[in-house]
């Protein structure tokens, strides 16, 4: 069973996700390179759970690598077996954000409301 994984994109067309994939792959590439695996683990269905994911409320997930800065792309599921990554961010510290937690609950609501299941 495979899922398709997507990128969420603004009502402009901009793709933030791709944005900071590509300069992730500029600025990181090995962290690229783990994070690019981590979602063709998604796609094939492993590792929807820790230690590669995590649920953080409200229907949303993080996939997540460790390294000396935090590498995370959140999540969602959605019907047919499809996954939508909302945002992405490189930190210090282990708590996520609270600005960028609200970043990706608010592309979440934007894209299904955009995008009726």
């Amino acid at each position: 069973m495979e899922f398709f994984v997507e990128f969420y994109e603004t009502r402009e067309g901009r793709c933030p996700v791709q944005e900071f994939l590509d300069d992730l792959k500029a600025s990181d590439p090995g962290d690229f390179a783990v994070i690019v695996s981590g979602l063709a683990k998604l796609r094939h269905r492993r590792c929807h759970r820790e230690p590669l994911s995590r649920a953080l409320g409200d229907g949303l997930l993080e996939l997540r690598h460790v390294g000396k800065l935090n590498t995370r792309l959140f999540w969602f599921f959605l019907p047919a077996r499809r996954i939508v990554a909302v945002h992405g961010i490189r930190n210090k510290g282990r708590d996520i954000p609270i600005r960028d937690l609200a970043t990706a609950r608010a592309r979440r609501v934007d894209w299904l409301g955009r995008h009726p299941a």
